[in-house]
């Protein structure tokens, strides 16, 4: 058994430990869904960033930049702001407003912030939730397929199944707890990752009399200027927008342990971010220089080029097989896996809360009462992730494709509900309500296609649809 083995070995054992320990802690759905409110600053920063960056900070952005170049700069820019507002600017008053309303998830706080006596927007925002996190989920199953297809050269299916296994394992049994200490862990590593491998990697193009690595400004635009400069620029940007409106990260601000820990939560978070996200786009920039310095082989075989790479996602375990030890590349493609883990449990774990807690246990009252909600719960992290499992075996979408659909989606469909909801006392229920339709919509049927994102456009207009509407219909004690 060689070292990469030995080091994926260990960290699997490591993780499902945690979920088998965690699962003596979980007696109710306060604990599966936000740990009781008993986790401090250091487990919720890294499990907020660990989940927040899944597959794409590993696979997808590293792709990108590999194929790009300096234009995923506006992408980094983009993540990182959008990283540094949501903390500011949504953490502090989501936290106060869960305890003044004794909420556990995001459709809960919602209705009973508006009194949302039928139900609309609890089942709105729990259908919502659960079909573009379907789509997110099935993103990691399948950034697990290539990632040990590249390590250990099993067919990505098998990879997609063992992946999808573990995942599902360690949330069904230990839920927020098992997902918040597991994420912990898993932060370390990519980070580790994101900022060690693109050292390495420029010391090694560095060595090379032939090559220097220089950064050319004139790919921050790839070539194009006025208006489509201004739109590629944009659509990377874009993408800072989405952090307001994930439910999965918007969860962490909801289940620290106390207010005043947002303010060191906020610091570790963003110290997090800066270098992850910058070493993520260097793994992409750097690996183009050593691929056409036919520096990088894999199954064999000697690349010449980006161009060699059939697909660019896999540029980074295939960089971390080359260019490291073995064992510390064990220990780094964990981190890859890790990736996906920390965000694929927490998808599944707030789409399970969210079925459970805002649908079961509000309108289905005669299946609640023939079952514990704890144990519905856990079934439904199961047909969950068979769903995404299905959808990860018949994509041929890209992990940066599919996240950018499942993330402009719920970035658009909650991010100007949310917001306003915090800030503005003249929203309503109806421009609440609307607001979520208008997100969803614009994200299905993209008007402007390739010339303005739907990350950017769908979240404007659900922005304006639920300015208006909380005008044109406001509630009962605002009218």
């Amino acid at each position: 058994m060689d070292s990469v083995t030995i080091a994926f070995g260990i960290y699997l054992l490591l993780i499902l430990g945690v979920g088998f320990y965690t699962a003596r802690l979980t007696r109710s759905m306060n604990d599966f869904a936000l740990g009781g409110n008993r986790l401090g600053p250091w487990v919720i920063a890294f499990s907020e960033r660990a989940s927040g960056e899944s597959a794409w900070i590993i696979l997808g952005l590293p792709g990108a930049a590999l194929m790009a170049g300096m234009l995923e700069l506006w992408t980094v820019l983009g993540c990182v702001s959008g990283i540094i507002f949501s903390w500011y600017i949504i953490a502090e008053r989501l936290r106060k407003a869960t305890e003044e309303h004794q909420a556990l998830t995001l459709p809960e706080l919602f209705a009973k912030r508006f009194d949302d006596d039928k139900g609309t927007i609890r089942i709105l925002s729990s259908l919502i939730i659960t079909f573009f996190f379907t789509f997110y989920v099935a993103a990691q199953f399948s950034g697990a397929g290539k990632v040990l297809n590249v390590t250990f050269g099993i067919t990505q299916m098998q990879g997609m199944l063992l992946g999808a296994v573990i995942i599902v394992s360690y949330t069904l049994m230990g839920g927020f707890l098992a997902v918040a200490w597991t994420d912990l862990i898993q932060g370390i590593i990519m980070i580790g990752t994101l900022v060690i491998l693109p050292l390495v990697a420029m010391i090694e193009i560095n060595s090379l009399p032939a090559v220097s690595f220089t950064l050319d400004p004139g790919t921050l635009f790839v070539g194009n200027t006025g208006i489509a400069a201004f739109a590629a620029a944009i659509g990377g940007l874009s993408w800072g927008l989405g952090y307001m409106g994930q439910p999965h990260l918007i969860t962490r601000y909801m289940a620290i342990d106390k207010v005043e820990n947002i303010k060191i939560g906020r610091r570790i978070a963003i110290s997090w971010a800066i270098p992850a996200f910058f070493g993520s786009m260097f793994i992409g920039l750097t690996g183009y220089y050593l691929l056409n310095a036919g520096m990088l082989s894999f199954e064999g075989n000697l690349l010449g080029s980006a161009s060699a790479l059939s697909d660019p996602e896999k540029i980074m375990p295939i960089m971390a097989q080359n260019l490291l030890p073995a064992w510390i590349a064990g220990i780094f493609i964990s981190g890859a896996i890790a990736a996906m883990m920390s965000t694929a449990d927490s998808q599944l774990l707030v789409s399970t809360t969210v079925l459970t807690e805002d649908l079961i246990g509000n309108y289905f009252h005669s299946f609640k009462n023939r079952f514990d909600l704890l144990f519905i719960g856990r079934m439904l992290t199961v047909v969950i992730g068979l769903v995404a499992f299905y959808l990860a075996w018949g994509s041929e979408q890209l992990v940066f494709e599919m996240v950018s659909y499942a993330w402009g989606g719920l970035g658009a469909s909650f991010g100007p509900a949310l917001l306003l909801t915090l800030w503005w006392k003249k929203v309503s229920k109806v421009g609440v309500i609307s607001g979520m339709v208008a997100g969803t919509f614009f994200t299905v049927v993209d008007l402007f296609g390739v010339w303005v994102t739907a990350r950017l456009s769908a979240f404007v207009i659900a922005f304006l649809i639920v300015v208006i509407f909380s005008y044109w219909k406001p509630d009962v004690d605002q009218a």
